[in-house]
């Protein structure tokens, strides 16, 4: 047996090792699977691919409406500072009124200003949940009109439900979009009596001698024969415009505002892409008709072409 050196050896064994390697990854694969690279088996059933993970992440994340996910975080983001800044500050404010202004509940079916407060908190119970649902359901029909959708679940056919649903969303986002309006021009009234009510605190403590006064008449707050009002020479004003209780309540409207503005641009935002999926759902409709009319004319044309081969065939014969 001839010995050969070690060097002129290495490559061989190289190569052996390479082989055996393979050899071993091609045994890994199943039944039904095919050997493509180290480590690295693909599926072959009817004719389809087994893909990779991040293969597959990447054609879920393709399924995503990020258009509609991103007015639903702006819509939960706006409705969640308004419900929960709006019901605070509505507390602060019966604390300041009992507190300061020294009203009381009236007894009875009387309604006050204490008893509206109460109504508005309801409200916002309301608000807070209705629009929890409400921006599932847009995201859901944003999931169902979305392109990539379709290339998941294969060809679907577009229904007269599925267009007067996302019709139905459209009109019922358009009057959401003014009711928050609405909602944002309310909100504003409370900061701007508070801005009046910080203002007059602000320049008593620079104008020495200054009497200034607040009447909660003019906001419409008590009737014309109760008289509420406080002054800044008063001790309760300047308990008021001394504790944080006022500039917490101020600002809390303030946020609530802003919360509401964000929802009327939620709004405005589902609106764009409510009518960008109208439009899609409508050129796919039209797409499906266009098919449908195309498949019955091939077979029309196929039938003809097959009973005239039969005529031809009956007369060579």
């Amino acid at each position: 047996m001839v010995d050969f050196p070690q060097p002129v050896l290495l490559p061989f064994l190289s190569f052996q090792k390479a082989i055996s390697r393979a050899l071993q990854d091609i045994s890994h694969c199943g039944s039904g699977e095919v050997w493509e690279s180290p480590r690295c088996c693909i599926h072959k059933t009817a004719g389809q691919t087994r893909q990779g993970c991040f293969e597959c992440c990447i054609k879920c994340l393709g399924g995503i409406p990020y258009a509609s996910l991103i007015a639903t975080i702006l819509l939960y983001a706006g409705v969640a500072l308004f419900c929960g800044c709006g019901h605070e500050a509505l507390s602060g404010t019966v604390n300041i009124l009992q507190t300061y202004f020294e009203m009381t509940r009236a007894a009875g079916d009387v309604i006050d200003v204490f008893t509206m407060i109460d109504i508005f908190k309801y409200v916002i119970y309301g608000v807070a949940a209705a629009f929890f649902v409400y921006g599932i359901l847009l995201m859901v029909e944003g999931f169902f009109t979305t392109g990539a959708i379709k290339d998941l679940y294969g060809d679907f056919k577009i229904t007269t439900c599925g267009r007067c649903v996302s019709a139905w969303f459209i009109m019922l986002t358009y009057i959401f979009m003014l009711a928050w309006l609405g909602v944002t021009a309310f909100t504003s009234l409370p900061v701007y009596m508070y801005f009046n009510l910080w203002t007059i605190c602000r320049n008593a403590t620079i104008v020495d001698g200054a009497n200034l006064c607040l009447d909660l008449r003019q906001y419409g707050i008590v009737t014309i024969g109760e008289e509420k009002k406080v002054c800044t020479t008063s001790e309760s004003f300047i308990k008021m415009c001394d504790s944080n209780e006022l500039n917490m309540t101020f600002h809390l409207f303030i946020v609530a505002l802003a919360g509401a503005g964000a929802a009327v641009i939620a709004m405005v935002h589902y609106l764009m892409v409510l009518s960008a999926n109208w439009a899609y759902v409508k050129d796919a409709c039209r797409m499906q008709k266009y098919e449908d009319i195309k498949s019955k004319e091939e077979q029309e044309l196929h039938d003809i072409h097959s009973t005239r081969s039969k005529e031809r065939l009956n007369a060579y014969t």
